[in-house]
């Protein structure tokens, strides 16, 4: 083969990778943006992330570039995705990595998705409680629901942008509109409230977190988030105090961090973390996987709420089994009941938000 035609060749893989709405490819040449992938990339699923250069959006995409089930990952935004794609891109890892920037280029970033991670949204400030954040993400989300409805209606979604426990109502009542919605396959990430209430009662106990496990169930704000510290494993036993201090600690965890940046912003790079761990799970389930559980807000069925947060077992359809409570103790009744109460409002508040 020609060198020269040969180095061109690759040069125009490397610019139509980068620069795919701007490059234009001649038809003799063969390239398209569907088929321009990196030599040798790995197998594995296609993974888009909506909000990719935000300040959750950019390490969640650093971490997920990094992991060998992402074949193919979509970065999508409405400002800054070149810059963001074509740093990570630079990464010697599998995954294949493509920019799309704003809305008219939506569609092309959902279709063929396996996983859909949405981060997208405005974050926290000093003095900002998660209501505050409902006007301005509520419309995101719904835009954004609208598009995985229309191109990757079987795409399992991970949502994170806030008030969750808004928002994930707001995606099932676009979806149910469009006629595409279905509750395994919607999940709210609630896993920094795990991460953190692992972080927290390790501290206490003086045990390594990794061998920690708390379930974190109601919700993903204040008082629904419910950490079962009667069911921790290893099995343990705290103090009255340790209790409300843990309990405190873990449902105030976001304005923690809010109060530490002083106006910088929120809890970004521990967000990233927890959902790039709970995306790692969901795509080892989607591999088919046995044994996968998190906990999740989904459509549910263990509390007379529409949706709540509990253990689940992911599969290759999504949540494949949803967990009862289990035994709570008496803290732990009375929590859930001003989980619930508080719960039912935000639910309401995102379904109205869509049914208005």
């Amino acid at each position: 083969m020609n060198p020269t035609f040969d180095a061109t060749q690759r040069i125009a893989r490397i610019s139509a990778h980068l620069r795919p709405s701007n490059f234009q490819m001649g038809e003799s040449s063969g390239l398209s943006r569907e088929n321009c992938r990196a030599k040798g990339g790995a197998p594995g699923f296609k993974v888009a992330i909506l909000g990719a250069a935000g300040g959750i959006g950019q390490p969640l995409s650093l971490l997920m570039k990094m992991n060998p089930l992402v074949s193919v990952l979509h970065l999508y935004d409405v400002v800054n995705t070149p810059g963001v794609t074509s740093d990570i891109s630079h990464m010697d890892t599998g995954a294949v990595v493509r920019g799309f920037l704003g809305q008219q280029q939506l569609e092309e970033a959902l279709t063929g998705m396996d996983l859909v991670i949405i981060p997208a949204g405005v974050p926290r400030k000093p003095g900002m409680t998660r209501d505050d954040l409902f006007n301005i993400n509520a419309g995101i989300v719904k835009i954004l629901c609208e598009g995985i409805a229309k191109c990757c209606p079987n795409a399992i979604v991970n949502l994170i942008s806030n008030p969750v426990n808004s928002t994930v109502p707001i995606a099932a009542e676009v979806l149910k509109k469009a006629g595409t919605f279905d509750p395994k396959r919607l999940l709210g990430v609630t896993m920094l409230d795990v991460v953190r209430a692992n972080t927290f009662v390790a501290e206490v106990l003086g045990f390594d977190p990794r061998e920690v496990d708390v379930p974190v169930v109601g919700g993903h704000a204040g008082i629904t988030i419910l950490p079962l510290l009667s069911q921790v494993k290893p099995p343990c036993s705290f103090t009255p105090e340790e209790i409300d201090y843990l309990t405190a600690r873990i449902q105030n965890g976001g304005t923690e961090v809010v109060e530490a940046k002083a106006g910088a912003g929120s809890a970004t790079l521990s967000m990233a973390y927890a959902a790039v761990k709970f995306a790692d799970a969901c795509l080892r389930a989607l591999r088919g996987d046995a044994g996968v559980i998190q906990c999740a807000f989904i459509s549910s069925q263990v509390t007379e709420l529409p949706f709540f947060a509990s253990k689940v077992r992911l599969g290759r359809m999504g949540v494949e089994e949803i967990y009862p409570l289990g035994p709570l103790n008496e803290y732990e009744r009375a929590g859930l009941e001003k989980a619930k109460k508080e719960l039912a409002s935000s639910i309401q508040k995102g379904i109205s938000f869509i049914r208005k």
